[in-house]
């Protein structure tokens, strides 16, 4: 089986959101990027940034910890942004609807761990590892297998 992975590095939160930015531009209804890290690791600032880049007007862009999922209506489709940190099983999360939302919306989701075995097989996964010295360095570890984000990642031939 093909994979795309790579590990790519931001020296700073401008350099994360220009990648988010990168990223967003790509993006088309049924697309789902899964944001793994620990706390910390900016997984927000990520989505944030990348939800302002596709928006028409600037608005704002809360984390959805609390309210689980917040949606936003774009050029490039509705952009659904969850947050799973509190979900308990993953009937919470067909609850929320998320799982309709993976072929109809753009999905940005926070701890995708929570899904199980729902997390769509050809999204973009990006694990986010904060720089052990200085607190602006991020590690992106980014694989997928759809060929689409052959821009974020190379191919790795997994036998």
């Amino acid at each position: 089986m093909t994979r795309l992975q790579k590990t790519l590095v931001s020296g700073s939160p401008e350099e994360t959101a220009e990648l988010a930015r990168r990223v967003g531009a790509r993006l088309t209804p049924g697309d789902t990027v899964l944001l793994s890290g620990p706390i910390g690791a900016g997984k927000t600032h990520f989505v944030r940034s990348l939800i302002h880049s596709v928006l028409d007007f600037p608005e704002d862009v809360p984390s959805p910890t609390f309210t689980l999922v917040q949606t936003y209506d774009t050029p490039h489709g509705e952009v659904w942004h969850a947050d799973l940190y509190r979900v308990g099983s993953v009937d919470e999360v067909v609850e929320l609807g998320l799982t309709d939302a993976f072929d109809t919306g753009i999905c940005l989701v926070e701890w995708p761990d929570r899904l199980g075995d729902l997390a769509p097989g050809d999204a973009l996964f990006i694990h986010m590892e904060p720089g052990a010295t200085d607190p602006d360095r991020r590690l992106f570890h980014i694989r997928s297998s759809n060929p689409k984000w052959a821009e974020f990642a190379v191919p790795d031939t997994d036998e």
